[in-house]
Order: structure tokens, then sequence, then C-alpha cells
């Protein structure tokens, strides 16, 4: 228990010490600015992590659930621990945050916990932080594309387009398989089945979010492009009548 106590205060200690590096080396930006490239840089740290132990490292979360943690999986784990932490704290202290981002927070946070407490179920639980940060790069992106000005352009709509699909496919489809495979096998504790049912309700209530969100935007570019099509017939109409009159 010491040692898993040290581990995630080590990773505490190096996500502040980068979120204050990048403040004073960013002094013209904003304290979101810099604290989104902590979170972009625990994204792409913990999906490859992650993919590691998945893919490679093994055992496979679908077939294996419930097995005993390995040393690399309780490594991701107190690393992405420290993270949520910190992120916490930074969203409660300066009220960025809604109450589903923050019950996401406290979900991740007591599911690494229960894992690391009961010295099993890593692997399912890193498969889940795969799936939930495999999204967060886009995410950090569609924010400083809006922080710069460049949102409403073709990449934003590239971005958000490809972060839909990428969310629908991997929270919500994958995200399905994995709860079933969780639930259907006899060696995951109970109170991990019902931690595993609450993260993907959360997910679910993400996607309505994110789906009234995709028609909102459809809706206004469909109807941008009507009213330009509407424009360029009436300039057709006028050169053609300005012709006749030739």
């Amino acid at each position: 228990m010491t040692s898993l106590i040290l581990q995630v205060a080590c990773s505490l200690i190096g996500w502040i010490s980068t979120y204050t590096t990048l403040c004073h080396i960013n002094e013209h930006r904003g304290y979101e600015w810099n604290c989104r490239l902590v979170t972009l840089l625990h994204g792409l740290l913990v999906v490859s992590m992650t993919a590691y132990v998945g893919f490679v490292d093994g055992p496979w979360p679908f077939t294996d659930p419930g097995s005993p943690n390995s040393p690399l999986q309780v490594q991701v784990l107190c690393l992405s621990l420290g993270y949520f932490i910190f992120d916490m704290c930074w969203c409660i202290y300066f009220q960025t945050e809604g109450l589903v981002m923050l019950a996401h927070h406290t979900m991740s946070i007591f599911g690494i916990v229960l894992a690391l407490a009961l010295e099993e179920s890593a692997i399912e639980v890193n498969a889940v932080l795969f799936g939930s940060e495999i999204t967060n790069p886009l995410l950090q992106a569609r924010w400083f594309l809006r922080s710069v000005g460049r949102y409403d352009s073709l990449i934003g709509d590239l971005v958000d387009a490809a972060f839909v699909l990428l969310f629908a496919g991997m929270r919500i489809g994958v995200g399905a398989r994995m709860l079933y495979c969780e639930l259907a096998s006899p060696r995951p504790r109970l109170v991990v089945k019902i931690c595993g049912v609450a993260m993907y309700v959360l997910s679910w209530v993400f996607m309505v979010s994110i789906g009234r969100f995709a028609w909102k935007k459809s809706s206004q570019k469909y109807r941008k492009w009507q009213e330009r099509r509407k424009v360029a017939d009436v300039h057709v109409v006028a050169n053609g009548n300005a012709k006749k009159v030739d």
C-alpha cells in the first residue's frame, strides 16, 4: 500500500510540476490553456500505455476481466490517478466544469482506487481508460481551435466529425461489448461490475449531449448552405435577365 501511495504521490507532483512549468513558459496564455495542454499530454501518454497493456502485454480485457493486477497495469493506473486528482482539484477551484464532468472524474478516481485496493480488475480499468482517453486529443484540438479563432473552418468540421464518430464507436460500441464481458464473467467483484455500469451510463449521458450538438451544428450548416444556394440562384437569374436586356 505504501508503494501505491508513493507512486500516486509522485504522479500528482509530476502533473502539478508540468502544469506549473507550462504556466511559466506560456505566461501570455490563460490557466485553462495550460491545463488543457496537461490534459492532452495525459491523454496521449495513457492511450499509448494502455494500448501496450491491452494489445501487447496482456491479458486481453474481453476474455480475462477480473484477473490479478500486473506491475505495469498498476503503474498506468497510478499515473492516471495522480492526473485525475490534479484535474479534479483544478476544475473545482476554477469552476470550469459541470456536474456531469465532475461525476465522470469522481467515478474514474473511484474505479482506479477500487482496482488498486482489490489488486484485481486493472486490465478492464486500463481498457476503459483507453476508450475514454482516445477521444481526448480531438476534444482538446477542438478547444484550441476555438481559442485561436480557427474552429469555424474545414479543419474544425473534420475534428468534430472525427470526435463524434470515435466517441460513438469506442465509448458506446466497444464500451457495450466490454460491459457485456464484464457482467457475463463470474470473476469480477460485484462492486466492479456496478462501477462499470455507472461509467457506461455516464458515456450515454455524454453521447446524448454530443448528439444534440452534432444535430444542431449540422442543421446550422445546412441552413447556411441553403441560404448560399438561394443567393447564388438569385445571381444566376439576375445575370440571365441582364443578358436578355442587352
